[in-house]
């Protein structure tokens, strides 16, 4: 009786709670994150940096893994003058990545124009204003990832 209480206390202190960033999103920056995928990992971690003048506030999601932990969402909210239109969110995108291609496809976020790959959702909400959304693949698909985007909601 009593290990039985002590395992269901131990399990109420591991839950989260109702209402905590790991399930419904929580804000960061100015943004409700209104939809977060039932498999995605339960650990969250907030972080901030800077890159070329643009400030990113980022909310990862997490599980642990055999090999460590996968960072299975990051939802980022971008802020900077250089950020002007989604030619120059692509542009800062490019380069911050090190990328030299990559196949996007167009989206809309609310009427506003945005670009995606299967893992990769991103957008400008205002001039200096751009919000991005990463997935890994397994076990989030790319339907997750748009359901992702499309509950994101300014505050």
């Amino acid at each position: 009786m009593i290990g039985t209480l002590l395992m269901a206390g131990v399990l109420a202190m591991s839950a989260p709670a109702a209402g905590s960033p790991s399930r419904d999103g929580g804000t960061v920056s100015g943004f409700a994150i209104t939809h977060v995928p039932a498999v995605t990992g339960e650990s969250v971690s907030d972080f901030q940096s800077e890159w070329e003048d643009v400030t990113f506030e980022t909310r990862v999601w997490e599980r642990e893994t055999p090999d460590g932990h996968q960072a299975d969402l990051r939802v980022a909210v971008l802020r900077g003058d250089a950020l002007t239109d989604l030619p120059s969110l692509k542009e800062f995108l490019t380069e911050y990545d090190e990328r030299e291609t990559w196949d996007l496809q167009e989206f809309s976020k609310d009427g506003t124009p945005g670009l995606a790959t299967g893992t990769e959702a991103f957008w400008l909400d205002s001039p200096g204003v751009a919000l991005t959304v990463r997935i890994t693949e397994n076990p989030l698909t790319p339907d997750d990832l748009m359901a992702v985007v499309q509950g994101i909601r300014s505050e």
